[in-house]
């Protein structure tokens, strides 16, 4: 069965600094690229588990996509701030993939910045529709 209901202990990190590219006018970064940081938070996460997402899609004609996000801004990142990116998954059930991330400053303060839920389907690359995740594809 891969109905699970219980968040994995450990987070997964991955560093990043905010480059001039990540900021606004005022050298804070724009809201929509937390998203892209968290992005590659998940596609690190899947990796890790030994999931390549373009053999997936090429041999199983599978991908993720976004279903729902729901994001809490608290804190400005800045230019040049090194951040850590967190991700765990909290539940893997028929077609979805729920998973918590975190933005912190990686100082002594580790402060966060940026949480969020954000529930990815496991779709048919060609029609777009969803499909269970195959077993033992992932696990937490």
């Amino acid at each position: 069965n891969s109905d699970y209901s219980q968040p994995s202990e450990a987070w997964d990190t991955i560093p990043m600094r905010v480059y001039y590219e990540d900021t606004d006018a005022q050298g804070v970064v724009y809201f929509a690229n937390y998203l892209h940081f968290m992005e590659r938070g998940r596609t690190e996460w899947l990796r890790a588990r030994g999931v390549n997402q373009e053999r997936l899609r090429r041999e199983q004609n599978l991908c993720f996509s976004l279903a729902n996000t729901t994001v809490r801004f608290l804190r400005p990142a800045r230019f040049d701030d090194c951040l850590n990116i967190r991700t765990r998954v909290t539940k893997i059930s028929g077609a979805r993939v729920m998973f918590e991330q975190a933005v912190h400053r990686d100082d002594d303060s580790d402060e966060l910045l940026c949480s969020a839920e954000c529930e990815a389907a496991c779709i048919t690359a060609d029609t777009f529709r969803p499909r269970r995740l195959p077993p033992g594809l992932l696990t937490i």
